[in-house]
């Protein structure tokens, strides 16, 4: 899968017939939830303007108007409907060449350095609602952490330490450990990675910048 120089996005569609995904292939991270497949894409136009941060963070071209093609449609499971991209397009077990993989690093990290600089921007107390169980900034920067460190590292092979909310350091060597697996390809001496590289980027750039996006919009207002 080679990233795409035009206006065009590729797009995997996972759906139930409760929820729906639609996910940019080459662009991690960019993905978004919608009652069907309609809402998913309107969604995902919808987060186009927030996205360009991200390939702004990591130096890249990014489409003024970006027009999407569906080129793969997946049946969901139970993370569809619990409301994470839960499948893998088949386009991502395609291992990536050096120069793809130093893009999905770069993307992640992009994804990173916009979590933080929202995170920091935003007050400690966030406006309640239904989104997030409540939870101030703090919590969520904790709940981004921990599956960062303890499950999606894990899917490509990686056994890393949570670390806690303002120990900058222990956040830049499990950041640091992953960008090198995702550079890498992937670890393949690991036998328990169940994560090709490309989707691995994408769940944990998703998971990133959902949370965000959810500290910044809970931060309005």
């Amino acid at each position: 899968m080679v990233a795409s120089t035009s206006s065009t996005v590729h797009v995997v569609i996972e759906a139930t017939p409760k929820r729906a995904f639609a996910s940019a292939l080459e662009w991690p991270g960019w993905s978004r939830p919608g009652r069907d497949e309609a809402s998913a894409l309107d969604a995902l136009a919808a987060y186009a303007a927030r996205y360009r941060a991200v390939a702004q963070a990591a130096h890249l071209r990014y489409p003024a108007h970006p027009t999407f093609e569906v080129v793969e449609r997946l049946p969901g499971n139970g993370s569809t409907d619990f409301g994470a991209p839960g499948q893998i397009a088949a386009a991502e077990y395609e291992q990536p060449t050096l120069a793809e993989a130093k893009r999905l690093a770069a993307l992640v990290e992009g994804a990173w350095l916009v979590f933080d600089a929202i995170a920091a921007g935003a007050p400690p107390a966030l406006r309640k609602g239904p989104r997030g169980g409540g939870r101030d900034r703090d919590e969520v920067v904790q709940h981004v952490l921990s599956p960062e460190s303890m499950s999606y590292a894990r899917g490509i092979g990686l056994h890393l330490a949570e670390p806690a909310v303002g120990d900058r350091q222990a956040i830049e060597a499990s950041r640091a450990a992953i960008l090198e697996a995702i550079r890498a390809g992937g670890r393949k001496d690991a036998p328990e990675t169940r994560w090709p590289v490309r989707y691995a980027a994408r769940r944990i750039a998703w998971h990133v910048l959902d949370h965000a996006w959810e500290i910044e919009d809970k931060s309005e207002g």
